[in-house]
C-alpha cells in the first residue's frame, strides 16, 4: 500500500467486543496518520470486522465487502475479526479482498497495511489461535454516550455450538488496575455509561496463556470499577449463570453505579438439550438465580439469550422451553436460530431441526420476548425513573433508557442529549417504547 492512501473507514458486524476493538483500532489508525470517515464515504482502505456466530454472520460480511467496493472500486479492502481467524483461505478469495487477519494478528493491522500491494488474490495473515494468547485493552468512543469496555476476551468453555473458542482462543482478560484506567479515560471523554464486555466476562481473572491471577475475579472489579468517578452507570453485558454468584447480585443491588440490569445467557429451558449443549448448569440452577435477583431487586431487568432448533430438539423439548420462559420473571429474550458451524461439536448430533421448523420456533419466542418486554415496561408505568438520553432521533423523537433499561421515548431536544433526568413513565406507545415526561426541577 502507498504511503499517500491515508483515509480508512470501518464496519463492524457482531457482538460489542467487536464494536471495542474496531473503535480501539480505528484510534490506533489515526495515531498513525490515517483519518478515519464514514463506512459511506470514499476511503483509501475499509476494515471490516467480523463475526462468525451464525450463517447470516458470514453472508452479511460478504455484502459489507461489496457496499465498501462500490464506495471505491480502488480501495483495499482488509478484513478481520471472528470470521477472519476460521476462514482467512476462503476469505482472500472474495473478489476485492486484499488482507485478512487473524485475531493474533489484526491489531498490528498498520504495520500489514505498509507494504500492501493490489494483487489478484488477497493475502492472509492468520496464525494457529492459540497464539492470540496476549491480551489487548480496548474501549469505544464516538456517536454513542455510552462505552464498551472490553475487560476479558476468549473462552475455556467447549459449548458444542460455539465456534467462539476456535476463533478467540484461551480465556484471558485485563487486570483491574488496566481496566480502571481505561474507564478513567472514558470518563475524561464526558461519557455517562460503560459497558464491560468480552466473551466469558464471569471468568475475569486470568492473565496470557489462561494463567489465573489469584487475588482478582470479576466481583473484586466490579466494586474497584464502583469507586470511579465521572461514570455515572455501569452495566454488565452479559455474564454465564454459574459465574453469576450472590454475591455480586447482592453488591450491585446496593451500588452507587452498576444498574439493576443483568444479561444472563439461558440458551435452552431443557436440561436434555443444555446437556447437548454442554452448558455448565442445569435450568434450576438458573430459575434460583432469577428469583434470587428479584427478590432483592423486583425492577431489575433481565435479558436472556435462547437457541431455537438445536440438533435433536423435538417439539416437546422446544415446548418445554417455551413453557419455562413464560413462567420465568425476565424482561426480554434475545432468540437465536441454531446454524450449522465447521468444526463444532454439534454436527456430530443427530436429528437436525428442518429449517422451517427452526424459524417457527424462532417465531413463537420473539412473540414471547415482546410479550415479556410490554408486561416489564407495564410495570413501570405511572412511577418516575432516572433517563440518559442518546443522541439518536427518529423525526421529532429521541430515546434514553432508564436505570432498569426501559426505552423511554419523547420529543426531541438536543439539550438532553448525553445527560441523565428524572422522567415520568406514562404510556407504552404502539411501537413498543414508553413515552415520558421530563420531571422539572424543584
Amino acid at each position: 500500500m502507498t504511503k499517500q492512501k491515508k483515509s480508512v473507514a470501518f464496519y463492524t458486524l457482531g457482538c460489542k467486543l467487536n464494536y471495542a476493538e474496531t473503535s480501539s483500532i480505528g484510534r490506533t489508525m489515526e495515531e498513525n496518520g490515517f483519518v478515519v470517515q464514514a463506512f459511506d464515504q470514499e476511503a483509501d482502505v475499509y476494515v471490516i470486522n467480523t463475526c462468525s456466530v451464525t450463517d447470516n454472520a458470514d453472508k452479511k460480511c460478504r455484502s459489507v465487502i461489496r457496499r465498501a467496493l462500490k464506495q471505491n472500486p480502488l480501495a483495499f479492502i482488509v478484513i478481520i475479526g471472528c470470521y477472519a481467524q476460521l476462514k482467512p483461505k476462503e476469505i482472500s478469495e472474495i473478489e476485492g479482498v486484499d488482507l485478512v487477519l487473524g485475531a493474533a494478528e489484526k491489531f498490528n493491522i498498520v504495520e500489514h497495511l505498509q507494504n500492501l500491494t493490489k494483487q489478484t488474490v488477497g493475502t492472509y495473515l492468520s496464525s494457529d489461535v492459540c497464539d492470540a494468547d496476549f491480551f489487548v485493552g480496548s474501549y469505544s468512543f464516538g456517536g454513542r454516550t455510552r462505552s464498551f469496555l472490553k475487560v476479558q476476551d476468549g473462552c475455556d468453555y467447549s459449548c458444542t455450538f460455539c465456534t467462539i473458542p476456535l476463533a478467540r482462543g484461551k480465556s484471558r482478560s485485563d487486570t483491574i488496575e488496566n481496566v480502571l484506567k481505561n474507564a478513567r479515560e472514558i470518563a475524561e471523554k464526558g461519557v455517562k455509561e460503560i459497558v464491560l464486555t468480552g466473551v466469558n466476562i464471569g471468568d475475569f481473572g486470568k492473565g496470557a496463556n489462561g494463567a489465573k491471577r489469584a487475588t482478582e475475579n470479576f466481583g473484586d472489579l466490579v466494586m474497584a470499577l464502583d469507586e470511579v468517578e465521572g461514570i455515572e452507570r455501569f452495566r454488565i453485558s452479559s455474564i454465564e449463570p454459574n459465574l453469576l454468584t450472590n454475591e455480586i447480585i447482592d453488591f450491585v443491588a446496593q451500588s452507587k453505579r452498576f444498574m439493576p440490569h443483568f444479561h444472563i445467557p439461558l440458551q435452552s429451558g431443557n436440561n436434555d438439550i443444555l446437556a447437548l449443549m454442554r452448558r455448565r448448569y442445569r435450568r434450576e440452577l438458573y430459575v434460583n438465580r432469577v428469583e434470587y435477583i428479584k427478590k432483592i431487586m423486583p425492577h431489575c431487568c433481565i435479558g436472556v439469550d435462547v437457541i431455537v432448533g438445536f440438533p435433536s430438539e423435538s417439539e416437546k423439548h422446544f415446548l418445554d422451553t417455551h413453557h419455562f420462559l413464560s413462567n420465568l420473571d425476565v424482561s426480554y429474550l434475545h432468540v437465536f436460530t441454531y446454524s450449522e458451524r465447521a468444526n463444532t461439536k454439534a454436527l456430530n448430533i443427530a436429528s437436525a431441526v428442518p429449517q422451517n421448523e427452526r424459524k417457527q420456533r424462532s417465531k413463537m419466542l420473539r412473540i414471547l420476548s415482546e410479550k415479556k418486554r410490554r408486561h416489564f415496561y407495564s410495570q413501570h408505568l405511572n412511577t418516575q425513573r432516572k433517563v440518559l438520553f442518546e443522541a439518536e432521533q427518529n423525526g421529532d423523537q429521541m430515546f434514553g433508557f432508564t436505570d432498569n433499561y426501559v426505552k423511554v421515548q419523547l420529543p426531541y431536544d438536543e439539550s438532553l442529549v448525553n445527560q441523565i433526568h428524572e422522567l415520568s413513565l406514562d404510556n407504552i406507545h404502539s411501537n413498543g417504547n414508553v413515552e415520558a415526561r421530563l420531571l422539572m426541577p424543584c
